[in-house]
């Protein structure tokens, strides 16, 4: 059978188009598609709920395709790893309660998983502000990272969300431009982003978990995110902490649909 070019452009178009305007109104909007973010997104898809992931940069999936100095390994700790083990990745203990895991193999499992679970996955997409609606995020305005970096005048598109996972990293996209913009503090103890610490991967592990919570009503902030916008520190390249951070965002918005159904 004969290919026709513009068959293919058009089956592009109308696929996408179509995926993107259903993901126009969803139950949760992930932005950023590292470990955290993937898990969070795959944990509440599973529980029923919409939605939609968008990641700026090409590829899905943070740090963990470097491992640790871009030596493709990764570590979890025991409870990390169980995370690892309901998607499917193999993983090896190495000693003293430490697992490592090929972050190759990690990575790409958690994207494909996420995928299939039925997540849609927005990359070269960045958010560049928030809809408001009395003081809550009730969506977000997007655009194409491209346009961002070429400094280009051109105007957004929005998406309307009932919670949304600030799942960006060191960068904590999302809570600077609430920080930035928005006429009202932070749920953090300063009301700002209190910024993370130093090295310390223990305590981060820790407090990753334990600052996965709502930042701004309607946000929530989950992996190196959470360390950044509450002040605590970073932990390296051990990622237990943000498989459980992720599992732990999808747990307390999920609590929250399921009140508001």
């Amino acid at each position: 059978m004969a290919l026709d070019e513009v068959i293919i452009s058009q089956a592009i178009i109308e696929r996408f188009l179509h995926k993107f305007t259903d993901s126009l109104e969803v139950d949760v909007a992930v932005v950023g598609g590292g470990p955290a973010g993937l898990v969070a997104a795959y944990y509440l898809v599973k529980a029923g709920y919409k939605v939609s992931l968008f990641e700026r940069k090409l590829s899905i999936g943070g740090g963990m395709w470097g491992g640790g100095m871009m030596f493709n390994e990764i570590v979890v700790q025991e409870e990390g790893k169980r995370i690892l083990d309901v998607f499917g990745v193999k993983s090896e203990l190495y000693r003293d309660g430490h697992y490592t895991a090929d972050a190759v193999e990690a990575i790409s499992t958690l994207c494909s998983r996420t995928v299939q679970a039925g997540v849609k996955i927005f990359n070269l997409v960045s958010v560049e502000d928030v809809v408001l609606r009395q003081e809550r995020v009730v969506g977000l305005v997007l655009n194409w990272t491209a346009v961002e970096m070429a400094n280009l005048h051109v105007d957004p598109l929005t998406m309307r969300s009932r919670y949304v996972i600030d799942a960006t990293g060191h960068a904590t996209e999302v809570v600077k431009v609430i920080e930035r913009k928005v006429d009202a503090p932070l749920l953090t103890p300063t009301g700002k982003i209190m910024g993370e610490k130093s090295l310390w991967a223990e305590q981060a592990e820790l407090l990753t978990l334990e600052n996965t919570k709502e930042v701004f009503p309607g946000v929530f902030v989950a992996g190196m995110s959470a360390n950044a916008s509450f002040g605590a520190y970073r932990m390296g390249p051990i990622f237990g902490g943000m498989l459980l951070s992720g599992e732990k965002a999808a747990a307390l918005i999920g609590e929250r649909l399921k009140k508001e159904r």
